[in-house]
C-alpha cells in the first residue's frame, strides 16, 4: 500500500511538473505573440502616418489647380452661358398628402412659405460679377 501511495506521489509530482512547464512556455509564446503584435501595430501607424503625409501633398490645392489648368480645358464661365432663374424648368407639383397613413403630412402643421423676394445666391443671376464678393 505505502509503495502505490509513493508511485501515485511521483506521478502527480511529474504530471504537475509537466502541467507547470506547459504553462510557462505557453505564457512565453504568447507573450512573444504580443510584441509581434505591437510590433505589426506600429508598424501600420507608421504606414499610415505617411499615407496622411502622402494624402496631405496631393491633395494641396496649388497642385490641383496647376493639374486641371494641364489637363483639362476648362473655361470660366462668361455671364451669357448663365441661365435666368425664369429659364429654368418649373418644379413638379407636390403630390397630395395620404389621409390613410397613420400619421400622415394631414396631421402636421403647415411650413410657412418661404421668401423668395430676397437676393439670389448666385452673383451671376444677379448681374455681379463673382470676383465682386
Amino acid at each position: 500500500m505505502v509503495r502505490l501511495l509513493n508511485v501515485l506521489a511521483i506521478v502527480g509530482l511529474v504530471g504537475s511538473a509537466i502541467y507547470a512547464y506547459s504553462i510557462k512556455y505557453e505564457t512565453i509564446f504568447r507573450g512573444e505573440k504580443i510584441v509581434q503584435l505591437r510590433q505589426q501595430i506600429r508598424a501600420e501607424q507608421d504606414a499610415i502616418a505617411m499615407l496622411k503625409a502622402e494624402w496631405e501633398h496631393v491633395s494641396r490645392p496649388e497642385r490641383i489647380e496647376a493639374l486641371s489648368d494641364q489637363f483639362l480645358a476648362v473655361q470660366e464661365p462668361t455671364l451669357k452661358q448663365v441661365m435666368p432663374p425664369e429659364a429654368l424648368p418649373a418644379k413638379p407639383a407636390a403630390l397630395p398628402p395620404d389621409t390613410t397613413a397613420i400619421g400622415s403630412l394631414a396631421d402636421k402643421p403647415a411650413l410657412p412659405p418661404a421668401d423668395t423676394s430676397a437676393t439670389p445666391r448666385n452673383p451671376h443671376a444677379a448681374g455681379q460679377s463673382p470676383d465682386a464678393n
